[in-house]
């Protein structure tokens, strides 16, 4: 992570109590993990840490647009994204990070990046459809939409043998 070391957070320094870290990321943010699912970005990242005898409470927030393809018509269109992702940092002897919840880092850690846990937030909060707003009202006009159209107003005649066997199964649906 030396490229992303702005996102290190030294927390041996930080008195007891709360503080509050904040970070812009774009697209540069995201080449670095190899993800091109955005073709623009601009995202608010304020990260809540407080800092207890032997704990650490992190709570990421984001909120920002990402620019991407509409699944339906492949147009671009902004996507409002936010997040919120708690975490729990305790101390132990070695590093392990299997709990989605809790990352324990190993005694004599003095700090924290929070690159990788910024990045899965974002990521993990896009949904799973991401269907251009003009799509959902009917205003966006695009030709992929009128082949969908076409292809929909289309009526395909039923094998006759498909009707026969409907038939036999509505029969026995009314014995």
């Amino acid at each position: 992570m030396e490229d992303l070391k702005e996102f290190n957070i030294s927390f041996v320094g930080l008195k007891l109590g709360k503080h509050k870290f904040e970070y812009q990321i774009n697209n540069t943010f995201f080449e670095y993990f190899q993800y091109d699912e955005f073709q623009d970005s601009a995202i608010n990242v304020v990260v809540n840490l407080e800092k207890k005898g032997n704990m650490l409470n992190l709570e990421f927030i984001s909120d920002g647009s990402v620019t991407v393809a509409c699944d339906v018509t492949n147009e671009p269109f902004e996507l409002a994204v936010e997040g919120n992702l708690p975490i729990i940092v305790k101390f132990g002897d070695e590093f392990n990070n299997d709990n989605e919840e809790l990352l324990i880092l190993s005694h004599g850690t003095f700090e924290l990046n929070v690159a990788q846990l910024i990045f899965e937030m974002i990521v993990l909060s896009m949904p799973t459809k991401r269907i251009h707003p003009g799509v959902e009202d009917g205003t966006l006009q695009s030709d992929v939409l009128k082949k969908l159209e076409e292809y929909k107003e289309k009526k395909t005649e039923i094998d006759p043998r498909w009707a026969k066997l409907k038939e036999i199964q509505t029969n026995k649906n009314i014995e």
